[in-house]
């Protein structure tokens, strides 16, 4: 975890603000009501923090219109939230959070989806279709739950089906999907890849046919232990490896993931994948530039599937 927890911006609110300040704004202050940048910065102990709008005359601060606003929690917590999840590959349970940063649980679990929410909203910065000409764009499935065997009255709930949508030496997309069938992930892989890609998947049935829709289709034969042909062309090996740190999380980290939020879970180890090459701080500066316009509520949290 490349995280410096010495930094200000962890632990003094003003510096935190200023820091929060300069990413959003780098060329000054701008209204997120109108988008004038015709404001004034108020001040005094009541007032810190807040611009005026001299045109549409509203009041806001760095807050507004973004996933932070209306939250009492102190920024400076918000910003170490975020980093610690930019930071943690294979995430990072609200439990862990409410202890490490010095709130309660339901304030963690609320923090966590949010900042769940400003990953997504980065990955969409990057929505259009994968691939492309001469480019391998791989697909897969896994499942979400527990086992039989582990249980020892109960029986485990339905497993939750995830496919990874994973360019070669690229971008990553997840989504769960209630069914595992050629139409409900036709509609997935063909919204989002590329028609003049090569689609590369396993031996599963589904893809048979939307495979014939892009430039070539290769399968894997894993029921015939064949894994890797055609001189190391041939393999679903990436997105095997995205789903083994997806695994890690489930197994080692969350435990659980309901259904109701599973796809921000996959939003968020999208966005890990995604910004592999990116330090840390230069993640968390991702994710926070992905919360504006992304605003969450606690009715939206709680009660809509993601």
């Amino acid at each position: 975890m490349n995280l410096n927890i010495t930094n200000p911006i962890f632990h003094d609110e003003a510096k935190a603000i200023a820091h929060l300040e300069g990413s959003r704004w780098p060329d000054g202050a701008t209204c997120p009501h109108c988008g004038s940048d015709h404001v004034t910065k108020m001040g005094g102990k009541t007032q810190a923090g807040m611009f005026l709008c001299n045109d549409c005359r509203d009041k806001f601060t760095v807050r507004t219109g973004s996933v932070m606003e209306r939250s009492h929690v102190p920024l400076h917590k918000w910003l170490l939230a975020t980093h610690i999840m930019a930071a943690s590959k294979k995430g990072m349970s609200a439990a862990q959070m409410a202890r490490m940063i010095g709130v309660t649980y339901k304030t963690a679990w609320f923090l966590c989806h949010r900042i769940r929410e400003a990953m997504e909203g980065a990955n969409a910065a990057d929505s259009g279709p994968m691939g492309g000409k001469n480019e391998v764009v791989e697909a897969d499935e896994t499942y979400v739950g527990g086992k039989a065997r582990n249980r020892a009255t109960r029986k485990p709930a339905k497993k939750k089906a995830v496919v990874a949508l994973v360019q070669r030496d690229g971008k990553a997309r997840s989504f769960h999907v209630a069914n595992v069938n050629a139409k409900d992930v036709r509609a997935l892989v063909v919204t989002n890849i590329d028609r003049a890609s090569t689609l590369m998947t396993d031996e599963s049935p589904i893809y048979y046919r939307m495979g014939k829709e892009f430039a070539s289709h290769y399968a894997v034969n894993h029921n015939a232990k064949e894994f890797v042909t055609y001189g190391g062309f041939k393999h679903s090996n990436t997105a095997e490896n995205f789903f083994s740190i997806f695994k890690r999380g489930v197994i080692g980290t969350y435990h659980h993931m309901s259904e109701a939020h599973l796809g921000r879970y996959c939003a968020e180890f999208d966005l890990r994948y995604n910004t592999r090459e990116l330090s840390d701080s230069d993640r968390a500066s991702e994710i926070i530039k992905g919360g504006i316009g992304r605003r969450l509520t606690y009715r939206r949290t709680d009660t809509v599937a993601a």
